[in-house]
């Protein structure tokens, strides 16, 4: 009979998390990831198949966890929504900045398919919570593409935020852009 485990599968994700989003998965080692989560190697692998598999279950948790249904849920919809998503969302994560999602999508090559189809799932997701709030809106111009140039909008931010630019300036950037949203 093996030892009982005395970690969490939930608590290991949250852990290795900002290791990932800080390193990436090239760069983030097993000896790295012992460190940020208190479990060692046979621990990991017990849990996990591997650093893949980590990285994996690490960004599914991350999109399943992150506050985008939470902000853009909220009564009433519309742009309020996108644009309090817009300031919080990037930061969700206390300590990181941008979204680990589209961080990730840097190393994409060198990691399983299932991690492409984690990123277009969250993708997908994002696009399903905004255009509600476009759509209460009755924009002028078509919602579906108002929705994919917020997507991108938002993924521009994301990078950017690895500048490690202040919350003032982002405020105003996004003001500026949800200032071109409500007039379209």
């Amino acid at each position: 009979m093996g030892r009982p485990k005395k970690f969490s599968r939930e608590g290991v994700l949250r852990d290795a998390i900002p290791l990932f989003w800080k390193m990436g998965y090239a760069r983030a080692s097993v000896h790295d990831l012992e460190q940020a989560t208190g479990v060692n190697k046979s621990g990991l692998y017990s849990e996990f198949a591997g650093k893949e598999e980590l990285f994996l279950a690490s960004l599914r948790y991350y999109l399943e966890n992150r506050n985008a249904a939470e902000i853009l849920s909220a009564a009433p919809l519309g742009w309020d929504n996108i644009a309090n998503f817009l300031v919080n969302a990037p930061s969700c994560i206390a300590g990181q900045s941008g979204c680990f999602a589209i961080n990730s999508m840097r190393e994409l090559e060198m990691l399983p398919p299932q991690v492409t189809g984690a990123v277009m799932e969250g993708g997908m997701q994002l696009r399903a919570l905004l255009l509600p709030n476009i759509l209460a809106e009755e924009p002028r111009t078509n919602p579906e593409t108002l929705c994919k140039i917020i997507s991108v909008y938002f993924s521009g931010l994301c990078i950017e935020l690895n500048l490690r630019a202040d919350k003032a300036a982002l405020e105003k950037n996004v003001a500026n852009f949800m200032s071109i949203m409500r007039n379209s």
